[in-house]
């Protein structure tokens, strides 16, 4: 854990993070910690990272997974890739409260603006729904929102207003829960309502509050006679039991009060800053002075975040917001007696510019369990595990970055070990941020669902040593998640490109590569029925065991061939720059021998050790096809094999110089000129074995000739066919 080392003037806290404002330095900073959902007392499950550096924060808020501020009266957002804060109607705030997939806002004249996320804006109740006139209070549970108006401090509220209608009077403070809420009336005391008949405890009736807050189903409020914290909501407050921390601050500190500051608080917050009275026409009643602050609040603390560390965090931080964090971290602590599940959308980013993506969109859950039916029915994915969430979020700390490995063809992939103790690769899917152009925003996250559904209907039937083997699939709370075996030494473009020192520094052991991949595709176009075609053969979708054997990856772009010449034509081309095959780019005919073209790319990859695309020596952009094959046929190759590997021995450079014949009939302009990967695989065979003595005997190519290769390339580069 790795603490703010300074007094902090705000707290929030969400489903599996705690967030703090120090503002006592220029710029303003909000640091983070994240924790484990499991731990009941997570003293070693702390990770700290900063999301903000910047203007001070005014106003600060969280929902379950965002969290919005108020920054030089404009609002801002962290852990939101959808929202646009230069946005005209979100400027000059002065409050702001986040639900669960919303943002409201409270502008300086008590107008509010509310915004959602842009995929559910058609069915949203909030945004788009709200109240008009003026209002000085604002809050937000999951689904709904409330305000309280200027005129005569009553509530209004719109959303999801399921359950009891709002109470009506005049109220200071409200807080909002799921499908619950409570208000406080001008002199302190709290009533609350609230499906299944939701009150505020009948000890509590006549207690008087000076602020109250709500997360989940937790409600909470410091007392004013003692200005200890007070938590209701569930079991563990029951009758008496519901004093929690002494000493608490009722709330942020600010740097201007439109209706005046709480008495006596002026020493908790610093340069200028004050907690703000509740703005109503009736006066609180005169509340009694509070006792001095506990001693050593500035210092740090000993062991591990407990209920002492929290109590320290909340009181000992200047001006700490500290209701929602205590709430936060007791509503987990409830989940694990009562075994909830959290959703998260992802990890803190160390700024704010960089944010994880959101949760999938409830709208892919019903493709995937249709898609599984369907697999189930068939026999095919009878023998896949179906992880729960809680376990894999678990095991990925909740999504965080340190365990992210790569990016796949939907969504983004970590490293876990299960409790069983088994290592695993678990791809999550992700959602496209809507924008201007919808259109090709929902089109792309199409080709993601699709992606997802493909890469789980292709691997839960097929079974090959050289294809990555899928183990199993989540689908919970709106997430699309594939678990697969663990490839311990990573990519075959990491190897080639971005490591040193690489066991892959010999040519047997690059050839023997190269064959493992032939053979994963072999067994896709020759013994999978029906034939099914990769799209996306490239040296990053080729992964390495702990014993250096070479899998096939990512099927999301797979397609089973096309049956006859008019279904080519439907399919719109897809793939990765540098390694498409030209004739599929141009005439959309794709074929078997489309894959033949990547892999003839990735076979000048490994002879050359140049990337697809890469730059030449003036800092132009180069194809390895347009700059290794002449070579290769000039018969010149060693003119451009990887220098960082050893010169081959001379049984090896007959072997390497008919792997580049291969890579060149790979590559021809035209499918029909290109070998099958049968033949592929059994040419990588004999470049093998030609390694060490004895050696058969190869011939330059056994697809065609040097001279027939030579020509039909340049008539390529005269006809301008893209590389």
């Amino acid at each position: 854990m790795s603490p703010l080392n300074s007094s902090i003037s705000g707290v929030v806290a969400g489903n599996g993070f705690v967030c703090a404002v120090r503002s006592q330095s220029s710029p303003s900073i909000m640091g983070c910690w994240r924790f484990s959902p499991d731990a009941v007392y997570p003293e070693k499950e702390w990770s700290y990272k900063r999301i903000y550096s910047g203007p001070p924060v005014d106003d600060l808020s969280a929902g379950n997974s965002h969290i919005c501020g108020i920054t030089n009266g404009g609002l801002e957002c962290w852990q939101w890739e959808e929202f646009n804060s230069t946005m005209p109607d979100f400027q000059n705030f002065t409050s702001v409260a986040v639900g669960g997939d919303f943002v409201c806002g409270l502008s300086k004249f008590g107008n509010i603006k509310c915004l959602t996320r842009p995929e559910n804006n058609n069915n949203h109740t909030v945004s788009g729904h709200e109240p008009s006139g003026n209002y000085s209070v604002i809050a937000a549970g999951f689904r709904r929102a409330c305000a309280i108006s200027v005129c005569d401090g009553s509530l209004e509220c719109w959303g999801d207003t399921a359950g009891e209608n709002p109470p009506e009077g005049k109220f200071t403070t409200l807080a909002l829960g799921e499908n619950r809420g409570c208000a406080m009336r001008p002199n302190g005391t709290v009533t609350c309502w609230g499906d299944n008949n939701f009150r505020l405890p009948e000890h509590l009736s006549s207690t008087y509050f000076v602020g109250i807050e709500a997360k989940r189903r937790v409600f909470c409020g410091v007392r004013s006679s003692d200005f200890s914290l007070l938590c209701w909501g569930n079991e563990i407050f029951e009758n008496s039991n519901s004093t929690v921390l002494d000493n608490v601050v009722p709330g942020p500190c600010r740097r201007a009060c439109p209706c005046g500051a709480l008495p006596l608080y002026g020493s908790f917050c610093s340069q200028g800053q004050m907690i703000c009275e509740p703005c109503v026409s009736e006066s609180l009643p005169i509340l009694p002075t509070p006792p001095p602050p506990p001693q050593g609040t500035t210092g740090g603390g000993g062991g591990g975040w407990n209920k002492k560390m929290v109590a320290f965090l909340v009181v000992g931080c200047v001006g700490s917001s500290s209701l929602l964090a205590v709430c936060c971290f007791l509503f987990f602590r409830y989940c694990n007696v009562r075994g909830c599940r959290v959703h998260d959308s992802g990890p803190l980013d160390m700024e704010a510019n960089t944010r994880p993506q959101p949760p999938p969109a409830a709208a892919a859950a019903p493709v995937l369990e249709k898609k599984l039916s369907q697999l189930v029915s068939m026999g095919n994915g009878s023998h896949l595990e179906e992880f729960p969430l809680h376990l894999l979020l678990k095991a990925t700390n909740n999504f965080w970055d340190d365990h992210k490995i790569g990016t796949g063809s939907f969504g983004s992939v970590y490293h876990a070990i299960l409790d069983d103790g088994r290592e695993v690769a678990i791809k999550r899917a992700e959602t496209m941020a809507a924008s201007s152009q919808g259109g090709a925003t929902k089109r792309q996250q199409d080709d993601k669902d699709n992606a997802f559904v493909s890469e789980l209907e292709f691997l839960s039937r097929l079974n090959h040593k050289n294809l990555v083997n899928l183990l199993g699939y989540c689908e919970e709370s709106d997430e699309l998640i594939l678990v697969y075996e663990y490839m311990r030494n990573g990519t075959l473009h990491d190897h080639l490109h971005n490591l040193e020192g690489s066991p892959l520094m010999s040519w047997p052991a690059r050839i023997k590569v190269a064959l493992d991949a032939a053979r994963g595709i072999e067994y896709l176009h020759v013994y999978a029925v029906p034939q099914i075609i990769h799209r996306d053969i490239k040296s990053s979708n080729i992964l390495l065991d702990d014993t250096w054997n070479a899998k096939v990856s990512d099927f999301g772009l797979s397609l089973m061939s096309p049956q006859d010449e008019e279904s080519h034509l439907s399919l719109r081309a897809a793939g990765t720059v540098g390694y498409m095959d030209p004739e599929y780019y141009r005439l959309q005919q794709l074929t078997p021998k489309s894959d033949v073209y990547s892999f003839g790319v990735v076979l000048l990859e490994i002879l050359s050790g140049y990337k697809a695309i890469h730059q030449n020596e003036y800092g132009m952009p180069r194809n390895v096809v347009d700059f290794v094959a002449p070579y290769i046929i000039q018969e010149e190759i060693h003119r451009v094999l990887d220098p960082k590997v050893p010169p081959p021995t001379p049984f090896e450079i007959e072997a390497v110089a008919y792997v580049g014949y291969i890579a060149v009939d790979c590559v021809m302009p035209e499918g029909r000129h290109r070998p099958t990967i049968s033949e592929i695989v059994n040419s990588l065979e004999r470049a093998l074995a030609a390694c060490s003595p004895p050696s058969p005997q190869l011939s330059r190519s056994t697809t065609g000739s040097i001279r027939e290769i030579g020509n039909s390339l340049e008539r390529a580069q005269a006809a301008g066919s893209p590389p």
